[in-house]
């Protein structure tokens, strides 16, 4: 019973969700390496002007600098060079025709949960606590968001964290409303970050 309801969890091929984890990832990467060789700039010249560095309140020094940018006692774009592979091979296996059980499903889940929770602490410490705003950091918080977004929706559509069709219709109308709610979710960070921050007058 329970290995045919895990077979029936893919029998559509989310080509649309696969292609976004290959984009997002491969995103999400490309800014965690740019980080790291700024990192490794940073550790050989302390006063090196790093090439994102635009002003006093965006640039990626002060956030590399801090005790934030190494949270687990590591430089944090480690974190990223390491588990953006993942969607990225999520992805391609899904574009292959991958189909894989509840279990794995929910084991994936729990990643994009640790990275969106990871990623909304770096938020509020960047606006709240460092006041410094990283480049580099932000394009990997604008594909973390919607990445969540969509393997959550995508999962109460295919019915991974039970509840019936009722649960399942609400995953599938959510999904198609994920682009949306990640704007609203882009529109409070920048809200936040004007009121704390007064983005505007450095940009202008």
């Amino acid at each position: 019973m329970n290995e045919s309801r895990d077979a029936a969890l893919d029998d559509a091929r989310p080509i649309a969700l696969a292609i976004f984890l290959i984009i997002a990832g491969i995103t999400g990467w490309i800014a965690a390496f740019a980080l790291t060789l700024d990192k490794f700039t940073q550790l050989e010249n302390p006063d090196a002007k790093l090439g994102c560095d635009f002003n006093i309140l965006i640039g990626c020094t002060t956030n590399l600098a801090s005790d934030q940018g190494a949270v687990f006692g590591f430089p944090n774009p480690l974190i990223g060079l390491t588990c953006w592979v993942v969607p990225i091979v999520l992805g391609v296996a899904l574009l292959a025709g991958a189909r894989f059980p509840r279990w794995f499903w929910l084991v994936a889940w729990a990643g994009f949960v640790f990275g969106v929770c990871l990623v909304a602490w770096f938020i509020t410490q960047s606006i709240y606590v460092i006041s410094s705003l990283c480049p580099w950091c932000m394009l990997t918080w604008s594909v973390m968001i919607p990445s969540f977004f969509a393997v959550t929706f995508h999962l109460l559509k295919i019915g991974a964290f039970g509840g019936g069709t009722r649960l399942r219709s609400l995953g599938a109308t959510l999904a198609g409303w994920t682009p949306l709610i990640t704007l609203m979710a882009y529109v409070l960070i920048a809200v936040l970050a004007q009121v704390r921050l007064d983005v505007i007058s450095y940009i202008f």
